[in-house]
């Protein structure tokens, strides 16, 4: 109780942990799902529910915010993953404005470790539109473009997200580590550093940077995808410099 009551107090004067109550940030899972590795994030247990310590939320993305921007400044590539519904249209609008690759709707095997095979799969995607484009297939019978045109909008909803990946990412920001568990293990075996924003369920151990807090609210995941964005428009602006400068 003593806690919380600090945590109250630190509220007033700090507009940051402020908006991270605002957006849900502090509400975990229920206890008896909470990983005992977790337990250095979370404050207290209300009804059965975890509440995180907001500060230590803060200090651990202040971490994985700095790693980011270091990697964008360096002109490094990063993937972001997010399939669960709150999260599928704030990833795919980071990834059109920034141009940054995002995995939104499923995540499928080898994307990362067998990056061959997907990405001649996204050619196919491309060769597909630039023939309907072109009326290139218009030599085929109505029923075989229908199946051409229902095969391009399948691969639209797989690939279109990573269509710009150019090759393995240097670094994966994912929501959520339980539903991502495959692109977790994928990342891992290609040694590629992972940012995850992570609720109470979840080994830490197993993240290198780990960022605490609700994946289950939709405020809250946009506020976790809000500090990605800016943090890399800021890398990609600082990169942007330093072209500059060394022309």
């Amino acid at each position: 109780m003593a806690d919380e009551i600090v945590q109250l107090n630190e509220l007033e004067s700090d507009p940051e942990l402020k908006e991270m109550v605002d957006a849900g940030v502090f509400c975990g899972r229920t206890r008896t799902k909470t990983h005992p590795r977790m337990r250095p994030y979370i404050l207290s247990t209300r009804n059965g529910v975890e509440i995180f310590h907001l500060g230590k939320t803060l200090e651990k993305m202040g971490d994985a915010l700095e790693f980011l921007k270091a990697k964008v400044t360096a002109k490094g590539s990063v993937l972001l993953i997010g399939t669960q519904p709150p999260a599928q249209q704030l990833l795919e609008d980071i990834s059109k404005e920034l141009n940054v690759p995002a995995v939104t709707v499923r995540w499928l095997g080898g994307t990362l470790t067998n990056f061959k095979v997907i990405s001649k799969r996204v050619e196919y995607l491309k060769k597909l539109r630039s023939d309907f484009a072109s009326g290139a297939v218009e030599k085929y019978t109505k029923k075989e473009q229908l199946g051409l045109k229902k095969e391009m909008v399948k691969l639209e909803e797989l690939f279109s997200g990573i269509e710009n990946m150019a090759g393995k990412p240097d670094v994966v920001v994912l929501i959520d580590p339980i539903l991502h568990k495959a692109a977790m293990n994928e990342a891992k075996r290609l040694s590629i550093p992972v940012i995850a924003y992570t609720n109470s369920d979840v080994n830490p151990d197993e993240i290198d940077y780990l960022v605490p807090g609700n994946t289950k609210s939709r405020s809250s995941i946009n506020w976790f995808a809000e500090k990605i964005k800016a943090t890399i428009k800021e890398g990609q602006r600082a990169a942007t410099l330093e072209t500059l400068k060394s022309n």
